[in-house]
This record gives C-alpha cells, sequence and structure tokens, in this order.
C-alpha cells in the first residue's frame, strides 16, 4: 500500500501563499496515491457489476484507510524530516503532531467502519491493507525490503473491490493477483528512487539506494515488461476480449513507458523520477481497469 509520492514541487506555487500552505498540509494524507486506489477499487467494483453506492463505499473505504496510512507515515518519519526534508506539513509545523493523531484517528475508524458494513470478509482484507500499511510505515521503510510490504499489498486493491461486489473471485484472479505483486514491487522501488539521494544523506538503505539509480530504474522497467506480458497475454487467450484487449495493450506501455523515462533520468536528479514514478502509477491503474474489462468479457 505504501507511502505516497510527495507533491511534486514543478507544480507548486509561489511558497508562503495561502494555495501553496493548503497543497502542503494536505500532503499530510498523501492524497495522489490514497486517491488513486480508491478510485482502482470503485472502478472494478462497478466492472464486476456491483452498484454504483456499493462501488462508492468500497472506494471511500480504501481512500480513509490509505490516508490513515499516510498520516502515520508523516507521525513516524517527522524527526527525520525535520533534519533532511522540507515542505513536509509536521516537519514545517504547518499540523501539529496532535492534530496529526486526531486526522489519523478519524480517517482510520471511518474506513474500517466502511468495510464493516460491506462486511465481514471485507473487514478483514481491509484490516490485512492497513496491518500492511503500517508495517511500511513503522518497520519497512527505509530498508532494503521495503518494497515487500507495497508490493503485497497492491493486490489487494482489486481483490477487495471484486470481493465487495460480487462475494467471490473469477479465475482470473490466479494470473491477475501475482501480476499485481509485480506491479507494488515495481511502484515502490520508483517510489524510493525518487527519495534515493534524501535516503542515502540520512542513512536508510531502501532497495534503490542499494542498487543505486540506474540498476533500480532498469529493475523497475524489467517487472513493468513482465506485467505488460501476463496482461496482454491472459487477455488475448479468449476472442470475446475485443476492444479490451487493445485498451489493455495501450494501457500497458504507459507504465513501461513511465519505467523507461525512469531509466533514462535515472541520473538526472530526483524530479525526472518522481514524474517516471506519477505515470507509472497512473498507466498500472488504468491498465487495472482495462485488463479488468478484457477478462470479464473473456469470462462472459
Amino acid at each position: 500500500m505504501g507511502s505516497g509520492s510527495p507533491v511534486s514541487g514543478r507544480i507548486a506555487p509561489q511558497p508562503g501563499s495561502r494555495v501553496d500552505r493548503a497543497l502542503r498540509v494536505a500532503r499530510l494524507v498523501h492524497p495522489f496515491p490514497s486517491l488513486l486506489d480508491g478510485i482502482v477499487v470503485a472502478v472494478v467494483a462497478l466492472v464486476a457489476d456491483g452498484t454504483p453506492a456499493r462501488a462508492a463505499m468500497l472506494g471511500a473505504s480504501t481512500v480513509g484507510l490509505q490516508f490513515a496510512i499516510g498520516t502515520l507515515n508523516d507521525i513516524a518519519d517527522a524527526p527525520r524530516d525535520a533534519k533532511a526534508r522540507t515542505r513536509k506539513p509536521i516537519a514545517d509545523r504547518l499540523v501539529s503532531a496532535r492534530v496529526a493523531k486526531g486526522v489519523l484517528a478519524a480517517f482510520l475508524v471511518t474506513g474500517l467502519l466502511l468495510a464493516l458494513i460491506a462486511g465481514p470478509l471485507l473487514l478483514v482484507i481491509a484490516s490485512l491493507g492497513l496491518a500492511i500499511g503500517v508495517w511500511y510505515d513503522i518497520g519497512a521503510k527505509g530498508t532494503w525490503f521495503s518494497w515487500l510490504p507495497i508490493a503485497l499489498g497492491v493486490p489487494l486493491l482489486p481483490v477487495y473491490g471484486w470481493l465487495g461486489a460480487t462475494g467471490s473471485l473469477p479465475a482470473a484472479f490466479t494470473v491477475l493477483v501475482p501480476a499485481a505483486f509485480l506491479a507494488g514491487a515495481a511502484l515502490a522501488i520508483a517510489n524510493s528512487s525518487v527519495d534515493l539521494e534524501r535516503d542515502a544523506s540520512v542513512g536508510l538503505t531502501s532497495l534503490a539506494v542499494v542498487l543505486g539509480p540506474t540498476r533500480s530504474t532498469a529493475v523497475v522497467l524489467l517487472l513493468q515488461l513482465l506485467v505488460a506480458a501476463l496482461a496482454i497475454a491472459s487477455s488475448s487467450a479468449s476472442p470475446r476480449s475485443g476492444l479490451w484487449l487493445a485498451a489493455t495493450a495501450v494501457a500497458a506501455a504507459l507504465p513501461v513507458t513511465g519505467a523507461l523515462l525512469g531509466l533514462l533520468g535515472a541520473r538526472r536528479g530526483p524530479v525526472p523520477r518522481e514524474v517516471a514514478f506519477e505515470v507509472q502509477a497512473v498507466g498500472l491503474g488504468l491498465l487495472a481497469v482495462a485488463w479488468m474489462n478484457a477478462l470479464g468479457a473473456a469470462a462472459a
């Protein structure tokens, strides 16, 4: 599930402005990856023929839990952020630790309550995802195996959406879940490569730090190519996939392109790697939607 990507300085307003301040406060919950996860879950639920209300509830539950995980991440990192990083809301004293803990509690309760309303099994899956996120925030982050909790958490998103909509999982998930694990690993390494120099400066040993910028981005590209191959191969297994096969192929090209951009910009600093991560994150979200539709059409 992961800690998310920082809001890029490329598009930030003038420092000190009200908009700039609001954006910096909003970063507490890591809105980009959190909202993207919620959208993916909701769309998967709709693809599985779930009702709009059901899809919205599952998506909102996911966003709530991701907001809680993101807030915990900033709370745990605050002492180090104050020394090594800027533009973080707690470290910059835009949000107090007490307020941050209140935000954490509110989103945690909201996410779990919505999961409980969706059903006991959904609460179990949501709790597992939350536990993985907590493990990342307070245990795995900054270590060479920090990619693992994110790789384990990403497959829970389509499972949560589909199971929450239908109560069961199709056979296609035997391919989709391992592919989602690989995609999660790629995203985790790409995300850690954004902070490679800053992590190395404070003694953290993420896999990106251990491998270095070129090798870590090359690993990401390899993983994205494997995910694309699995998606296209499984979608082409039935002629009934139709146009969704073409959509899957197009969507699969986006994270591969993002990974290639990361490799080409590996030694040009964190900004190109951040762009590469964001392209991959959005691309994998679109791939999940197209791929699920292709598999659904093939099984119809």
